[in-house]
C-alpha cells in the first residue's frame, strides 16, 4: 500500500513538474508566434489567454508590426464578447500608440459603438450616456465625411431619446416627492428642438424588469422612500434656507 502510494506521489509530482515546466519554457518566442497564439486563443472562446499572450508579444517585441493589428483584434473580440471597458481601453492604446488618420477614425467611431452597446438599460447609467453622447458629437465634428457618420448621427439620436427618458423619470420622482423647483430643473433639459418630444414614446420595460425597477412612473416600493436628499440627484435644488425643492 506503502508502495503504490510512493508511486501515485511520485506520478502526481513528475506531471506537476511537467506542466510547470511547460508554462517555464512560455517566454522568448518570435513575435510571429504570440500572434498566432492570440488568434488562436480568440478562435476558442478563451479572451483571457489572449490578453495574457499579447502582454507577451508587446513585452518580448515592442516594436513589432504584428502588434497594431493584434490590438485591434482583441479590441473588436472583447467587444464581441460584450466587455466594454477593455473594449475601449485597446482601442485607447490602438489610437495612442499606432494608428494613422484614416485607422484613428475607424478607432473612434468603434469607441462610441462600445459606449453605446454598454446601454442595454438606459436608465442606470446617465453618466454614460452623457458621455457617449459628448463623443458621438465629437466625431460628427471630426470626421463630418465619415463613412460611419450616418451610423453615429443614428446612435447620437437614440441617445437624445434614452437621456431625455431618464430626465422624464426623474421629473415623476421629483414630483411624487413632492419637490417642484427640482422637477421644473430637469423639465427644461429636452434641448434638442428638432425632436418632437409629444411624440416620443416612454420605453417599454420588461416585466421581470418592472417587478423591481417599476415602469418608470411609480415603483410598488415608493412608500418607502423618505424625503431625503440622499435618494434623489445630486442636482436637486436648494432654495435659500437649505430646503430640498
Amino acid at each position: 500500500m506503502k508502495s503504490k502510494f510512493s508511486f501515485v506521489f511520485a506520478l502526481s509530482f513528475i506531471i506537476l513538474f511537467t506542466s510547470c515546466s511547460k508554462e517555464v519554457d512560455e517566454y522568448n518566442k518570435p513575435a510571429v508566434y504570440w500572434y498566432g497564439k492570440i488568434v488562436e486563443s480568440i478562435s476558442s472562446g478563451n479572451i483571457d489567454k489572449a490578453d495574457d499572450y499579447y502582454s507577451s508579444l508587446q513585452g518580448e517585441h515592442i516594436g513589432s508590426p504584428l502588434l497594431p493589428e493584434a490590438t485591434m483584434i482583441l479590441a473588436i473580440a472583447h467587444m464581441h464578447n460584450e466587455e466594454y471597458l477593455l473594449t475601449e481601453h485597446f482601442l485607447n492604446e490602438y489610437v495612442r500608440r499606432y494608428a494613422n488618420a484614416n485607422e484613428r477614425e475607424f478607432a473612434e467611431f468603434l469607441k462610441i459603438k462600445a459606449k453605446y452597446l454598454a446601454l442595454p438599460n438606459p436608465r442606470r447609467d446617465q453618466g454614460l450616456i452623457l458621455e457617449a453622447i459628448k463623443n458621438a458629437k465629437t466625431f460628427k465634428q471630426n470626421y463630418p465625411h465619415s463613412t460611419y457618420y450616418s451610423l453615429v448621427d443614428t446612435m447620437l439620436t437614440n441617445l437624445y431619446l434614452a437621456d431625455a427618458s431618464l430626465n422624464k423619470e426623474i421629473v415623476d420622482l421629483y414630483t411624487r416627492l413632492d419637490k417642484p423647483e427640482s422637477a421644473a430643473y430637469y423639465r427644461t433639459l429636452r434641448v434638442e428642438p428638432w425632436i418632437k418630444w409629444d411624440e416620443v414614446e416612454r420605453a417599454k420595460i420588461p416585466w421581470y424588469r418592472e417587478v423591481f425597477e417599476g415602469d418608470g412612473t411609480s415603483s410598488w416600493y415608493a412608500f418607502m422612500i423618505p424625503d431625503t436628499q440622499s435618494v434623489v440627484s445630486r442636482n436637486t435644488i436648494k432654495s435659500d434656507n437649505n430646503k430640498t425643492k
